[in-house]
């Protein structure tokens, strides 16, 4: 680097408009000496890539060479994970129904400097699960991560859901996860492990009169992840679960529109004072997909600003 000096240090992912080329990365450049110009000239993809390599440190969150598939993941907590395991160096598969949607969820992990596709796929259906993982692997080679992230609610007291409202929720939360699950199995098996990650909620531990099948199914997705943990422990895949709290998406911008007094109430209760944003959803995602997280399987992990823990 001559006589350019800066200082990169592990951390969370940060966007760092200001000094070009360290947006978006597992890591933060700070300068010795030259000022923000020496981190724009130090920070860029094949840098990050030689640090990944020399550091082990940063080794054990390098994704270099894998491919994640995200259910639900052109938009919302499904992008802000999306946008973290690309940050390590994986490939991206995003997977949904609306393919314009879809089009700036992959401008923006391109931009990560990765390679990212598109696959629309009802994830509902077991036929197309596994054409999802097929045309997957068409795209990218392999798959070596999954993020089941497809979901839904019906906000109703609970006398008043039909047959086709609770099923639609516990297919799209949880059937789905598990058609998903079994679709992927034989992929990562053949590549030599890999990692699941599925998407519950505050909802797998606490109740609400307004969430019956959606408490239901998220509830249903830790028991799911802790029985295919142990199941597929022995083919080297780890498969946890991320608990969010509450998360600033399209779904919950519709829950404060019909649960009076939610946004003051969330905000009350967790300890950080705010509703988390999909960005945070970003470093939990780097760290179930990468080899740190090698021994932590079945596994439910809040990520929701201390919601879980507060009284």
């Amino acid at each position: 680097m001559g006589s350019i000096a800066v200082r990169i240090i592990p951390g969370v992912v940060r966007t760092c408009d200001d000094v070009g080329g360290c947006a978006a990365t597992l890591w933060h450049c700070q300068p010795v000496r030259g000022g923000p110009a020496a981190c724009a000239a130090a920070i860029h993809r094949p840098m990050l890539r030689q640090i990944r390599r020399r550091g082990n440190v940063m080794n054990l969150f390098d994704l270099s060479g894998k491919v994640a598939v995200v259910t639900g993941g052109n938009g919302g907590i499904g992008l802000g994970m999306a946008q973290g395991i690309a940050a390590c160096g994986a490939n991206i598969v995003v997977v949904g129904r609306n393919a314009d949607k879809a089009a700036a969820a992959l401008a923006a992990l391109r931009g990560l400097g990765v390679e990212a596709a598109f696959v629309s796929a009802d994830v509902t259906k077991k036929v197309e699960c596994i054409a999802m993982i097929e045309q997957a692997k068409a795209a990218m080679g392999r798959v070596d991560i999954l993020v089941n992230n497809a979901g839904t609610s019906i906000r109703k007291m609970p006398q008043d859901y039909t047959e086709e409202e609770w099923h639609h929720v516990m297919d799209t939360n949880l059937t789905s996860a598990f058609l998903c699950s079994q679709a992927a199995y034989p992929a990562m098996k053949a590549v030599g492990g890999g990692k699941m990650i599925n998407i519950g909620s505050m909802m797998s531990l606490f109740g609400a009169p307004y969430a019956t099948p959606y408490a239901s199914s998220k509830g249903g997705i830790v028991q799911m992840t802790r029985a295919l943990a142990t199941a597929w422990a022995k083919d080297n895949i780890q498969v946890n679960a991320v608990l969010p709290g509450w998360i600033d998406t399209d779904l919950t911008k519709r829950a404060r529109q019909q649960v009076d007094g939610l946004h003051e109430s969330v905000e009350k209760r967790t300890p950080v004072n705010r509703w988390g944003t999909p960005a945070d959803m970003s470093g939990v995602a780097a760290f179930l997909s990468s080899p740190a997280s090698d021994f932590v399987t079945g596994t439910a992990i809040p990520v929701d600003g201390g919601f879980s823990i507060a009284m």
